[in-house]
């Protein structure tokens, strides 16, 4: 199995490559990006629901069917995973304004990719780790640092998708620049807060399978971050270009 298991990693390290690359030539279609190419539209909460919701099922069917469902390490990294997707799969949709779409092709590739990552995360967490591997691991800095930066990349992207949330009043149809917050930096705040997530997840469990996973997120979001800021230079542009910003990382990219 844990051979298996690296190959599977090593896999998806390489699709993240594509993807990253693949992403500069085709954008995204959804959000801001929406295109009707990526399969017919389906109702935006609707379609946050079938993309994150997955994940989440399947790492609590992972972890009720481990041996090391109440063993502190694993059930702390499993409370960090699942708190981001509790909020992503139930709550977001909830909250989101208007009757914006995002395109079938788009949910179904997210929710792929959604179970494959619940296989890498859950797979090393209740599975693949050595028996020892969590062994003093509250004696260590892994938890602490990631959690911390797991917290307080959350933090910004709830925020941030609050500012986008409250950009426009009911019925308006328009497109503003978001202000405040991270936005003072950078463009796309929101991706910022989630990368900063999972890079805290992976130092948090100090794998392999949560470095893929930031390695994902960064493959998937930096790309879609620099076409919202060359579609923001092409609709506003010198009113968003004197402000500034990155398009994800501060002061960096």
């Amino acid at each position: 199995m844990n051979h298996a298991f690296d190959i599977l990693l090593i896999v998806m390290t390489l699709l993240g490559l594509i993807v990253f690359v693949a992403l500069h030539f085709f954008e995204a279609g959804y959000g801001y990006l929406f295109d009707r190419r990526y399969g017919p539209p389906v109702p935006n909460k609707i379609g946050w629901i079938a993309m994150e919701a997955p994940v989440f099922v399947a790492m609590c069917t992972l972890w009720i069917a481990s041996d090391r469902t109440w063993e502190a390490a694993p059930l702390a990294l499993f409370t960090l995973f699942q708190l981001h997707y509790l909020q992503r799969s139930f709550i977001f949709p909830l909250l989101i304004r208007g009757k914006s779409r995002m395109p079938l092709g788009i949910v179904a590739m997210g929710a792929a990719f959604n179970l494959v990552n619940a296989l890498m995360q859950g797979g090393w967490i209740f599975f693949i780790a050595p028996a020892d591997y969590y062994a003093d691991w509250f004696a260590r800095p892994y938890i602490y640092v990631g959690g911390a930066l797991f917290l307080a990349g959350m933090a910004v992207n709830l925020h941030s998708d609050r500012i986008i949330r409250h950009l426009r009043r009911p019925g308006d149809t328009r497109h503003y620049i978001p202000r405040g917050g991270m936005f003072r930096y950078v463009s796309s705040a929101n991706y910022f807060g989630e990368l900063t997530e999972w890079i805290g997840f992976a130092v948090a469990s100090w794998s392999w399978a949560g470095a893929v996973f930031a390695w994902w997120t960064f493959a998937n979001l930096a790309p879609r971050a620099a076409s919202l800021y060359r579609r923001y230079e092409k609709e506003f542009g010198r009113e968003f270009t004197q402000l500034g910003r990155k398009k994800i990382i501060p002061f960096i990219y």
